[in-house]
């Protein structure tokens, strides 16, 4: 079963940046999306960021042009570059990955632990 192992969270002050890791372990399968959640205290749980196995990337609205999102495929690792960070994206980082073992063939869709971010004022 592939687990999803998350770094980089902590605490940044406003303007600030931080870098997300998520590596996934295991053998026999592929990844198509992985992406970025986050859940703030007392909100929903939204999108921040997705990326497909061709490079192809998604962002929220709130964060696109301070986010970027990238990853490597050889290392099944996805990244999140959080630049001039806000106090409002102080959350609960979740990495996802859209999974597809090989035997049996079937996907699933699978997350990591999360890992906090905080930024102060």
């Amino acid at each position: 079963q592939v687990q999803l192992v998350e770094s980089g969270g902590g605490l940044v002050q406003a303007g600030g940046s931080l870098r997300l890791s998520c590596a996934a372990s295991g053998s026999g399968f592929s990844i198509n999306v992985m992406g970025w959640s986050r859940r703030a205290p007392g909100k929903q749980h939204d999108l921040v960021a997705a990326i497909t196995s061709g490079g192809s990337t998604n962002y929220a609205d709130s964060v696109k042009g301070r986010f970027t999102i990238s990853r490597d495929n050889a290392k099944n690792t996805v990244y999140l570059q959080m630049n001039s960070l806000k106090p409002e994206d102080t959350a609960v980082y979740y990495c996802h990955a859209d999974i597809r073992y090989y035997s049996p063939g079937y996907s699933v869709t699978t997350w990591g632990q999360g890992t906090q971010v905080t930024v102060s004022s």
